[in-house]
């Protein structure tokens, strides 16, 4: 916890940050309401703070472990509200949401980002963190719009997918756990 005490809370990426956090249960109500323009105009003012909050942070010296966490921590968020109301209406898998959470939960954890330490990424797990936004910004942008396209079924195999490489990547980064420690327990027992 040393490491993200020393950061600073209230930074403007912070501030940033924190309106995908406050925006991610209206965005819940927006789409289980059908209130398209609503739910268009949250999501994309949440995509647009992902976009600059980073670099924010990186151009005032204000990066830290604590901004990651809160960063990555708010996407998941914000994903899980959206697609939680995508999976209560059909157009997602009911296991995607939750497989989400947990992917987020996991990640966290064997980072060791709550000792201060920053996020280890792995290259599918980043994907996925950009592409939870996919099925959520096209049917609110595709309802909005009144286009059409692309259909339903679209959306939910984008979703099944999505819990694939999730369970790919989760898989992925738990391996790569039993495969540091493994390593730790042969590098401290050949020192002893």
């Amino acid at each position: 916890m040393a490491g993200l005490r020393q950061a600073r809370l209230w930074t403007p990426a912070n501030a940033l940050t924190a309106l995908r956090f406050i925006a991610a249960l209206p965005l819940y109500h927006a789409i289980e309401n059908g209130s398209w323009a609503i739910a268009f105009a949250i999501f994309w003012v949440a995509v647009a703070s992902d976009l600059v909050d980073g670099r924010i942070a990186r151009a005032r010296g204000e990066s830290s472990a604590l901004g990651g966490l809160l960063d990555h921590g708010t996407d998941a968020i914000f994903v899980v509200s959206g697609l939680c109301a995508l999976a209560n209406s059909g157009q997602t898998p009911w296991i995607l949401p939750y497989l989400v959470a947990a992917a987020f939960l996991q990640y966290v954890l064997d980072s060791k980002t709550l000792a201060g330490r920053p996020l280890r990424t792995s290259r599918v797990g980043r994907w996925n963190g950009i592409l939870y936004f996919v099925p959520i910004g096209t049917l609110v942008t595709r309802e909005t719009l009144s286009i059409g396209i692309p259909p339903d079924r679209f959306l939910f195999w984008i979703g099944v997918g999505l819990a694939l490489t999730t369970l790919m990547s989760m898989a992925d980064r738990a391996w790569a756990l039993i495969e540091s420690r493994r390593h730790d327990r042969r590098s401290s027992s050949s020192s002893s």
